[in-house]
């Protein structure tokens, strides 16, 4: 039905007035009817076109000289004034569910395998590569170095704005035009500085397919970054690219691998020289992340501890890279926030990624709305129901203007955690914000 024609939600003040509450539990349509034009301006004849019904008989109904009890006139009704089935003693409506949520359940397994056998998108042939080498043979810069280096920069910071999805096509692009590159001769110091460009949009290329969920694209492409990282012997970013891969692998309930990979990017982190406390922090934290989705206590605390004191070891002239400088103290104090909830440990997550909420860059939509999320999760592990619904309908804006099926995921796992309390006012207020910024769409998101 095209969004002109649904018809439009009753206030959520409404759906949770107790007067209201109590007249649909009992189906006294009388009072609905009333109620509805008094709070929400819907006036019998809109009532009858909504509902399918003639104007003399709600009008009969308002005065109490008819009852409504046959079961296709109360889905009528509950359809045409968007009252959630369970209001009504009703099965939960096909429209109150969002279309993003319906059709992201998880693949069956044959399915997921299929998926995750599919070929990457084939990249350029030797034609489109020999074109470009022509058209781009030229004697590079330190400047145009640099300015590769901000493009990628200015990718990241859009990335955290509104997710990778539209972007991506770019970056592709940059990647093979730098690759291109690569193919002729230049001095060493251009060269390497071409090699460590290119690993860094292969990197950036397999997050945007790994914040899609789209894993065996991301893989692809991350397997390409080490490739190229490995050719200069950048064992940092060897490191770096290993820990995104690190964190796929945790969100593919993959544990033994998460730990595997963490552990190797810490071997290529150490056998570096100069790696930066910072590097360690982080992937100490990606370690910690491993092991609670393994359910080990003891080394996830451990691995939280390690990463405190690199963060300690911290000095303003450290020569951090780039691609780190987002782990800052809130980033640090939320991902352990997170390590904690990963475990179960609701009640000493809450206050640490509340605290880093108050403290993050509001333009990060995407980390906002996933942090937002995982704070709802704790407090509905602890019973906290109002709290819980406020902290997730406040993250739905930012998670509404941000494409990322790892936020949406999120979303979903609240969602889904709420079920036992949907008849609670403060839950109903919660999914009537979620139909009005995620209405029914056509399409789907991958799962």
């Amino acid at each position: 039905m095209p969004d002109a024609d649904r018809p439009q939600e009753v206030p959520a003040r409404l759906l949770t007035d107790p007067e209201m509450i109590n007249a649909c539990r009992v189906r006294d349509f009388a009072r609905v009817f009333r109620l509805v034009k008094i709070k929400a301006g819907i006036y019998p004849s809109m009532i009858a076109r909504r509902c399918n019904l003639t104007p003399s008989r709600v009008g009969e109904v308002i005065a109490g000289r008819r009852q409504l009890q046959h079961i296709d006139v109360i889905e009528r009704i509950a359809d045409g004034l968007r009252i959630p089935g369970q209001m009504l003693g009703l099965a939960r409506r096909p429209w109150e569910t969002p279309q993003a949520l319906v059709v992201t359940e998880r693949q069956a397994p044959e399915e997921q395998a299929e998926a995750e056998n599919q070929t990457p998108a084939s990249l350029p042939g030797p034609d489109v590569d020999g074109i470009l080498a022509l058209a781009t043979r030229t004697n590079l810069s330190v400047a145009t170095l640099e300015a590769f280096r901000a493009s990628i920069e200015d990718y990241w910071r859009r990335d955290d704005q509104h997710g990778g999805e539209a972007l991506r096509p770019a970056i592709v692009g940059q990647l093979r035009h730098v690759v291109g590159l690569l193919k002729e001769n230049r001095r060493p110091s251009i060269q390497n500085g071409l090699y460590g460009i290119a690993a860094e949009l292969a990197r950036l290329t397999g997050w945007t397919y790994f914040d899609a969920r789209q894993y065996n694209q991301a893989r692809a492409y991350f397997t390409e970054a080490l490739q190229l990282a490995k050719e200069i012997d950048d064992r940092e970013f060897m490191a770096n690219v290993l820990a995104c891969m690190s964190l796929q692998a945790t969100y593919q309930d993959k544990p033994a691998d998460s730990l595997a990979l963490v552990t190797a990017a810490q071997d290529q982190a150490r056998s570096a020289l100069g790696t930066t406390p910072r590097v360690l922090s982080m992937l100490s934290m990606r370690e910690a992340f491993a092991h609670a989705t393994l359910g080990d206590e003891t080394s996830t605390h451990r691995s939280i501890g390690e990463a405190h004191r690199h963060f300690e070891r911290i000095q303003p002239t450290d020569p951090d890279p780039a691609w780190v400088s987002y782990f800052d103290e809130p980033k640090l104090i939320v991902d352990t926030g997170i390590a904690h909830g990963r475990l179960g440990e609701a009640a000493k997550a809450e206050p640490l990624i509340a605290d880093a909420l108050r403290q993050e860059d509001s333009t990060n939509q995407r980390g906002r709305a996933f942090h937002a999320f995982w704070l709802a999760r704790t407090q509905l592990d602890q019973g906290k129901l109002d709290q819980a619904c406020h902290t997730a309908t406040q993250a739905l804006k930012a998670a509404s203007v941000v494409s990322s099926e790892r936020v949406s995921g999120h979303l979903r796992e609240f969602y889904d955690q709420l079920a036992p309390h949907r008849q609670e006012p403060v839950a109903l207020v919660f999914e009537a914000r979620l139909r009005e910024l995620l209405p029914p769409v056509s399409g789907s998101l991958r799962p």
